[in-house]
């Protein structure tokens, strides 16, 4: 097992860096799935916060966000993450954010449950059918999103792609609003570093935690293989 993980670990930035290298580009593929808006919602995955300043990357998806809702590309917005590395929930942070920036608060959407990039399409993407959206979009940095195209591809999730355009972004006013963290503040908060060891944090990175609905699991292999991690 511990050979195993070692190699698992050695490969994932190959698997990625291969995912981005031979991915079409953000711009080919916004052209392709903007056809098809406007869509009834985005998913934005999460990033931590230090309790100060957002990073660069939350900025970047945060804004990317706001300029497709303003677009009227996007009618909702969907912020994904819990309380992983910091006591702050990503996406309650990342939605206190939006609103400052302008997006009404009833066209927000929170998934603090997530931990892990897949977990951010996948129970993101249960959120948005509740809420009885049909076209429903992933929104974020091309490498991440990249990323995140054989696992949509291998459940065969009805979650279209939207990455971020660089020069597009640039357009925009990038300046930090001011918000209020406190609210976003996960209590007896303990980082997933001290709950998880890297081997852990890689299985949930390849979606090994996720809690599936039946009706998710269309083939049969994929049924009997997550069989145990089906939720009612």
């Amino acid at each position: 097992m511990k050979l195993l993980s070692i190699i698992t670990f050695l490969s994932l930035p190959v698997f990625l860096g291969g995912c981005f290298l031979f991915a079409p580009s953000a711009q080919k593929t916004n052209r392709k799935y903007l056809q098809k808006a406007p869509y009834d919602a985005i998913i934005v995955p999460g990033v931590p916060y230090d309790g100060k300043h957002w990073s660069e990357a939350m900025r970047n998806r945060v804004q990317w966000s706001n300029y497709l809702y303003k677009k009227g590309i996007a009618k909702n917005i969907i912020y994904s993450g819990s309380a992983v590395y910091t006591e702050y929930e990503e996406a309650h942070i990342m939605a206190l954010y939006g609103e400052a920036l302008g997006i009404p608060k009833e066209h927000i959407f929170m998934d603090p449950r997530s931990e892990h990039s897949t977990e951010n399409v996948y129970y993101s993407y249960r959120l948005a059918k509740k809420q009885g959206f049909q076209k429903i979009a992933l929104a974020t940095d091309p490498f991440q999103l990249n990323g995140m195209r054989q696992f949509i591809k291998k459940f065969e999730l009805p979650v279209d792609l939207l990455p971020i355009v660089k020069d597009t972004l640039l357009k925009q006013d990038l300046r930090e609003p001011t918000i209020n963290p406190d609210a976003a503040k996960r209590p007896n908060f303990v980082s997933i570093v001290n709950r998880q060891s890297k081997w852990q944090r890689l299985r949930g990175t390849f979606g090994q935690y996720i809690c599936w609905k039946e009706e998710d699991l269309k083939k049969k292999h994929l049924r009997k293989k997550y069989g145990d991690r089906i939720e009612n």
